[in-house]
């Protein structure tokens, strides 16, 4: 974020030989323009098409909503600091602040908002796969709708404390305390669902040889929904976890050149933040067949609103 990086600017001249790292502006343009056309895309997808009005793809839509605004708020701060640099615009002044203020409160939000719809992903699945028949009466719409409205509610009202007291510890301590303990969450379900799937296969596979071949198709479909969600969180894992290590370091340690070193390295850890706006629409939508169909008649139909009836 950009107090952050004000904060740190002079403990990197002075107690580091490490330069800070710099990406150009257009590589940040170019990255919130595509993840913008990629996200709004699943979103009027699933708004359009009625055989997607189901839980888990409002999950998909809400996570690929965040990743929009995401986006969207990074591509108007690339073009305040190309107005910035040309003179157009004084950063330090009144409006610029405010409107500063508003970029890292969408910001913080479009990014708490990511962890939350992941975990109520996550969880989806979870239920999609080990209570599959009883699925339809415990994620119903209703609740569906519920989960979503507590997550933009908390995450809009998370956002607006963040940006307002982002300098005190307890707030960066409240931010990375969500990120662990969501992570921790995610880890736990994705670890049991590996272990029952195991022992679910286990326990067909002693019964007769039919049941046995059933057996392998079942725990070939598991494994391959247990390859999707690793690459899932190992994709979560690389470009989340370094801005929230910045986060803690920026707490804990200020004065180490080597924690400077790292802190250097701030541009690259945003990069990774965008780069899951980009991919996430890759690994949660066009794995759909749903979506993909949908896809194609929005890119390919020059009426795609009629066609997609």
């Amino acid at each position: 974020m950009n107090h952050a990086t004000v904060a740190t600017k002079t403990l990197w001249a002075n107690q580091s030989d490490c330069q800070e790292v710099h990406l150009p502006v257009s590589l940040f343009f170019t990255m919130g323009v595509v993840s913008l056309m990629e996200n709004l895309l699943v979103v009027v997808a699933v708004v359009h098409n009625r055989n997607l009005h189901s839980p888990m793809y409002c999950f998909i839509c809400s996570l690929a909503a965040f990743n929009t605004i995401a986006s969207l708020t990074k591509t108007v701060e690339n073009m305040m600091l190309v107005f910035a640099d040309g003179g157009l615009v004084d950063q330090q002044g009144p409006s610029e602040r405010k409107m500063d203020d508003v970029i890292d409160s969408l910001l913080c939000m479009s990014f708490v908002g990511s962890i939350f719809s992941f975990l109520a992903i996550a969880l989806d699945r979870y239920l999609t796969i080990f209570h599959a028949l009883r699925y339809h009466n415990i994620m119903t719409m209703r609740r569906a709708a519920a989960i979503l409205a507590f997550i933009w509610t908390t995450c809009g009202v998370s956002a607006m404390l963040m940006v307002r007291f982002f300098d005190t510890a307890f707030i960066k301590t409240f931010f990375i305390a969500v990120f662990a303990i969501s992570l921790l969450l995610i880890i736990f379900l994705y670890v049991y669902m590996f272990l029952l799937a195991r022992s679910h296969a286990r326990k067909i596979a002693a019964h007769t040889p039919s049941v046995k071949r059933q057996s392998h198709c079942w725990s070939g479909g598991s494994m391959r929904g247990a390859v999707t969600l690793t690459i899932l969180f190992g994709s979560f894992m690389v470009c989340w976890a370094p801005f929230f290590f910045h986060l803690i370091l920026i707490m804990t340690c200020h004065a180490n050149p080597y924690c400077e070193c790292y802190r250097s390295l701030f541009q690259l850890h945003v990069a990774l933040l965008m780069s899951h706006a980009l991919i996430d629409p890759a690994i949660y939508a066009f794995r759909s067949a749903e979506l993909r169909h949908t896809f194609r008649k929005m890119l390919f139909c020059s009426e795609w609103w009629r066609c997609s009836q």
